[in-house]
């Protein structure tokens, strides 16, 4: 246990839907307290009456929401990790076509929505003696390609984001760690991507044989956030193996 905390907590965002809700289960799997944020109160609501999840619905763009959601959980008892799930894509356009709106809407989101809840909770992870911020990056943070711009934009600034994260809370015994999957196949993530057409969105997993789950990434988060304090998994890269890169992947049929 942490000390100060009566048990292991912690603050998962983009809990409504894919990774997020995932972890969510994964960690109340192992009896963690778990504070559930997103914006759909809604699905917070089913998502805490199933698994017993705190539902704490916020936007982690707006200053107002992350510091009244700052306020709730300490007054809860507070968190010894945090995890940064929220985050999404919009939009393939090539650089030339790019349209600005999304661009903004990617960086706000991925970099700043991260940036704000990490600064927001920072003092109660150091305070606790053993915290944890987990970031859901990307592979589209690790190496670019063609329709990817926006995004790859926003995923490299929370790559880079994490890493300078990790060399400056070390000394507070901080540990930060970067989770950042390949192709994961969830119900929302494409179909947000392409404008909400679900043909559109089942193209990008036709002919992939076993890409990869929600569950799948939430166990490996699971497993970080888990394990022993002083054991740091600096950046896990998680694909499926018919994903052998961005630009290599097998379909068959």
């Amino acid at each position: 246990m942490t000390e100060g905390i009566p048990n292991k907590a912690a603050v998962v965002t983009g809990a409504s839907t894919g990774i997020g809700e995932a972890t969510v289960r994964a960690l109340r799997s192992e009896g963690w307290t778990v504070y559930a944020v997103a914006r759909r109160a809604d699905r917070l609501e089913a998502l805490a009456a199933e698994t017993g999840a705190v539902a704490l619905p916020a936007d982690v763009t707006e200053d107002a929401d992350v510091a009244r959601l700052l306020d709730e959980v300490t007054r809860a008892g507070g968190i010894d990790t945090l995890i940064n799930v929220a985050g999404g894509a919009r939009g393939a356009d090539k650089v030339a076509e790019a349209k600005t709106d999304d661009w903004d809407w990617m960086y706000q989101v991925n970099v700043l929505g991260t940036m704000k809840l990490t600064r927001a909770f920072l003092p109660m992870l150091r305070a606790c003696g053993e915290g944890t911020v987990l970031n859901l990056t990307s592979t589209a943070g690790l190496s670019a390609y063609e329709g990817g711009g926006g995004y790859n934009a926003a995923k490299f600034a929370q790559h880079a984001l994490t890493g300078a994260l990790r060399l400056e809370e070390a000394e507070h015994n901080v540990r930060v760690i970067e989770v950042a999957p390949g192709l994961v196949q969830t119900e929302e993530f494409a179909l947000n991507r392409l404008g909400g057409n679900p043909d559109a969105a089942a193209k990008v997993y036709a002919g992939v044989e076993k890409p990869l789950t929600a569950a799948d990434v939430a166990d490996v988060v699971r497993y970080a956030v888990v394990a022993p304090h002083h054991v740091n998994l600096d950046q896990i890269v998680i694909r499926p193996v018919a994903q052998a890169a961005n630009y290599k992947l097998i379909r068959k049929g």
